[in-house]
C-alpha cells in the first residue's frame, strides 16, 4: 500500500521566541508555556508527554505518559517498574521526554537523568488516585507481559474490587516514580515559512546557557 500525503500543510504563525526577551530559567520559561497551553486548551491534556528510552537491543522506543509534578528539581511521572519503559530506565537512565502543544504550536524537548522518587512521593501520589485507578495498578502488576484476552483484566478488576471494597489499597512495591532530572530543554515555536524559533537551554558547570539554533 502506498499513500501520499506530501500536500498535507499547516502554517505556523501564531507566536515568536525571542531569546532576549524570555527567562534565563527554562524552568521558568516552561511553566509559563505549559499555563498558557492549559489555559488556552480544548480540553486536552495538557501535561501529557512522550517518554523516550533504549532498549536491550539499543532501539530507542517512546511512549506518551502524563507529567504530575515538575519543579526545581525535576519533572515527575509515575509507572509500573516491572514495565518495558522502567526496565530499560534501571539498565540506562539517560531520557528524553517531549511536549507537544498544538493549540499554540509549539513544542519542548527535555533531556535528562531518570531516578526513582522517594517511596514518601510515590505513596502520597498513590493513596490520592481514585479507587478504580488504584485497582487498576493491581491488576496491571505484570505490565507489558503477554495475556490471553482482555476478560483475563476485566475479571480480576472484579475480584479485586471486590476483595477492596472495605480495606484499604497500599501502593504495591512495583509501583512508583520517576523524577527527570534536566540537562536540556529544547523550546520550539513554530513560525512563517517554516522559519521555526528554536532556543536550547544547556546546563553546564551548573549554570543554564541559552542558545537560539538554525530551525
Amino acid at each position: 500500500m502506498k499513500r501520499d500525503i506530501s500536500n498535507f500543510r499547516k502554517t505556523y504563525s501564531k507566536n515568536i521566541l525571542n531569546e532576549e526577551l524570555v527567562s534565563d530559567s527554562p524552568l521558568i520559561l516552561f511553566d509559563e508555556w505549559f499555563n498558557e497551553v492549559h489555559s488556552s486548551n480544548d480540553g486536552s491534556e495538557t501535561n501529557a508527554m512522550t517518554l523516550s528510552t533504549i532498549d536491550d537491543h539499543g532501539f530507542p522506543k517512546n511512549r506518551v505518559v502524563l507529567l504530575k509534578f515538575y519543579s526545581d528539581i525535576g519533572f515527575i511521572f509515575f509507572t509500573n517498574y516491572n514495565s518495558n519503559k522502567s526496565i530499560s530506565i534501571l539498565k540506562n537512565n539517560k531520557v528524553c521526554i517531549s511536549f507537544f502543544w498544538e493549540e499554540l504550536e509549539r513544542q519542548v524537548i527535555i533531556k535528562g537523568v531518570a531516578n526513582k522518587t522517594s517511596s514518601k512521593i510515590s505513596d502520597d501520589y498513590f493513596n490520592s488516585r481514585p479507587f478504580g485507578s488504584k485497582i487498576g495498578a493491581l491488576v496491571s502488576s505484570n505490565q507489558s507481559s503477554v495475556i490471553s484476552s482482555r476478560t483475563v483484566l476485566e475479571e480480576k478488576f472484579n475480584q479485586l474490587i471486590t476483595e477492596f471494597s472495605e480495606k484499604k489499597i497500599t501502593r504495591p512495591e512495583n509501583w512508583g516514580g520517576f523524577c527527570v532530572i534536566p540537562v536540556e530543554y529544547e523550546f520550539w515555536q513554530g513560525g512563517d515559512n517554516r522559519l521555526h524559533d528554536r532556543i536550547r537551554y544547556s546546563l553546564i558547570n551548573n549554570k543554564w546557557k541559552k542558545e537560539r539554533l538554525s530551525p
